[in-house]
């Protein structure tokens, strides 16, 4: 790929950045807030215009009703013989909040001394607003892609929800993806959550009359308060948390980032009766050579035991379920965590590129929250968090990104897509050198 093209388009970027905030403008006036959800159907029709206009062949699917996927790919030209990218981001955006602490509408683009604010514009319609402005620059310059570009447009990170995993269910396959959230330019993988549900179920309900013949030896009633018993669990949750903190790390993670959080409790009828039912909603956020079955399992495993020691539970143990498809339909997640292969092509590729448009290296490490970069490593893509944005800004009231940092992050997608998309594919550049040497024989 000829260099000085590419950079014809990074200065494109520069002097076309106007078209980048009327893109940007156009998305986040959608106002596709999870929760409640259920509302980005009209924003994704839009994102697929935009991506057939750049060339793709897409596809907008429903996951939920009213909450499409969008996929699509632009066939390279030479695709079985060059390398694929996968480009990823989400549609969905927080909730705003009371609207009257914001200074400005949330969902009207407000460009202010260097700064572009409304809500997404940092997590993360700024990043999916770049990709689409960079993919179209590409195809207005006609620069050709031998490998494939596929792109998807998800629904439901905000809430746990199955975009990404729906996508990877389908049979999404590529040979590196990116992930464009939150992370300041940075190259990050992230730790994972799951969140799963603790029940303590008595057979029979008691009426509190009751107690007094349940806790005096000789009362004859083998019978006891399910929130009581859940006390003693909380205890061995915490127990459990203090030994992983002292016998787990990973880098780039403080001591005791993996946690176990007993986030909700709900619990007893009425005052008149013995508690016979008590669930427990924990949040767990796991390291990134961790997977969420063993970090369930080594829970269940422990909670087990504290039940065993317990006269009533051991009779009696408690009942698990974990993570689901969506926070607000089954009250459960996971996010998959994700390791980086700092050695791997795609990654060196990615750096490279960052290094040589904006003069320093990337940070590379790990995300301080979870995206859903991890359903397509558990996938087996090759994959990274890398985008535009600041993680304090995400979620916040006057949610803002620096203008600069978009143009950059341009600029920087601009040189990798048309890099990657144009290397040979390892088993290919050997074939052709072989052949290569044959012939000078």
């Amino acid at each position: 790929m000829p260099q000085a093209l590419i950079a014809q388009l990074q200065q494109q970027a520069e002097e076309r950045q106007g078209e980048l905030f009327t893109l940007l403008a156009q998305l986040i006036a959608f106002p596709t807030v999870s929760p409640p959800a259920r509302n980005t159907l009209e924003a994704q029709r839009f994102v697929e215009k935009q991506l057939q206009a750049s060339g793709f062949e897409t596809e907008l699917w429903e996951v939920y009703p009213g909450d499409p996927n969008v996929t699509a790919i632009r066939p390279g030209t030479q695709r079985e013989s060059y390398r694929s990218l996968l480009l990823n981001g989400h549609i969905d955006v927080a909730e705003v909040g009371d609207d009257g602490e914001w200074q400005r509408d949330p969902f009207k683009l407000s460009l202010e001394e260097g700064r572009a604010y409304g809500r997404g514009t940092a997590d993360m319609k700024g990043g999916l607003a770049a990709l689409l402005f960079a993919v179209k620059l590409l195809t207005d310059a006609g620069v050709e892609l031998k490998g494939d570009l596929l792109f998807q447009s998800v629904i439901g990170e905000e809430a746990g929800e199955a975009g990404t995993r729906a996508c990877t269910e389908r049979g999404c396959s590529a040979d590196f993806a990116v992930v464009a959230d939150t992370s300041e330019l940075a190259i990050q993988g992230q730790g994972g959550v799951i969140t799963g549900w603790v029940t303590v179920q008595s057979p029979v309900t008691y009426h509190d009359g009751l107690r007094s013949r349940m806790i005096h030896a000789g009362g004859g009633i083998q019978g006891a308060s399910a929130i009581e018993k859940m006390v003693k669990l909380i205890e061995g949750l915490q127990e459990l948390e203090r030994h992983w903190a002292v016998t787990k790390s990973y880098p780039g993670f403080s001591p005791g980032s993996n946690t176990i959080n007993p986030a909700v409790i709900e619990g007893g009828r009425h005052a008149a009766f013995i508690a016979d039912r008590c669930a427990l909603w924990i949040t767990v956020h796991f390291y990134p050579d961790e997977d969420y079955e063993t970090v369930a399992a080594e829970i269940e495993s422990h909670l087990l035991k504290v039940a065993e020691a317990d006269p009533w539970m051991r009779q009696h143990p408690p009942a698990f379920r974990w993570g689901g498809r969506s926070m607000l339909e089954e009250r459960g997640e996971i996010f998959p965590s994700l390791t980086l292969d700092e050695d791997g092509d795609g990654l060196k590729t990615l750096a490279s590129v960052h290094l040589q448009q904006l003069g320093t290296a990337p940070a590379v490490g790990m995300s301080a929250t979870v995206t859903d970069a991890g359903w397509l490593g558990r996938a087996g893509i090759p994959t990274v968090i890398y985008g535009p944005g600041q993680l304090q800004h995400a979620h916040a009231v006057n949610e803002s990104i620096d203008m600069r940092e978009l143009v950059d992050y341009v600029k920087v997608m601009i040189g990798f897509i048309a890099d990657w998309c144009n290397q040979a594919k390892p088993d290919c550049e050997k074939k052709r050198q072989d052949h290569d040497a044959e012939r000078a024989e």
